[in-house]
């Protein structure tokens, strides 16, 4: 299998610090956030990686290279402007020739095993499975009782009940008619797919999992992977 890493964004929630430096090559924990997928693809026994790049695309090609020092074979899909995600993975078809492929965003560290999505995929015919996660509160939650004396502080609880997208997907070919030329995959290929039954979801309650969309999020991802999370 290959491994698509989906690094053409702008990243302009976390600007300034992405007016130079493309959001991929921010670092946690003292290494490139696109290192840490990479090692983490490579866990999953993938080392043949596409990356799909677009903003400051130079810089990417500049660290990485052909990934021979990170013990991977890269190749680039150029974006000459903004496709989307979903436009995003169908330019890079001419890469993808496997059977089936995995694909994560750029700006997510975990230490999610896809094995489970691949046997599923396989077992279940569908065309993509899509890993899902517990949704958290963006806040704090304070617990008072009636006289208004704190009883706790919870940092950013688990909503019980609710799921949410990791970014993170198991893809058969097949997923190539359903993409856009342009477009987010979210709005085109994964409703159309989920009408059909073709697209299921796979549930890691457990895993690491982190999404670094703001300067606090990037905080928080350094403070946990050098607190050994």
């Amino acid at each position: 299998m290959k491994g698509l890493i989906l690094a053409g964004g702008f990243g302009k929630r976390l600007a300034p610090l992405t007016q130079e430096r493309p959001k991929p090559l921010l670092e946690v924990a003292g290494r490139p956030i696109i290192e840490w997928q990479i090692e983490w693809l490579k866990r999953q026994g993938i080392r043949d990686v596409v990356i799909a790049v677009g903003y400051l695309r130079g810089r990417i090609f500049e660290e990485i290279g052909d990934g021979r020092r990170l013990g991977v074979r890269v190749m680039y899909s150029v974006e000459e402007e903004p496709l989307g995600t979903g436009g995003a993975i169908k330019n890079a078809e001419p890469f993808l020739d496997d059977d089936m492929f995995v694909v994560l965003n750029g700006d997510i560290i975990t230490d999610i095993d896809v094995g489970p999505m691949v046997g599923l995929l396989r077992e279940r015919g569908a065309i993509g499975v899509i890993a899902l996660v517990p949704l958290r509160s963006p806040y704090g939650i304070v617990e008072v009782d009636e006289g208004g004396n704190i009883l706790s502080f919870r940092e950013k609880p688990l909503i019980e009940g609710y799921l949410i997208n990791a970014g993170i997907y198991v893809f058969g070919r097949s997923i190539f008619k359903y993409l856009p030329e342009r477009g987010n995959i979210e709005e085109t290929a994964f409703p159309a797919l989920a009408s059909e039954r073709l697209l299921l979801g796979y549930t890691y309650r457990e895993a690491f999992w982190k999404s670094i969309d703001t300067v606090k999020d990037l905080e928080e991802a350094n403070k946990a992977l050098l607190g050994g999370e």
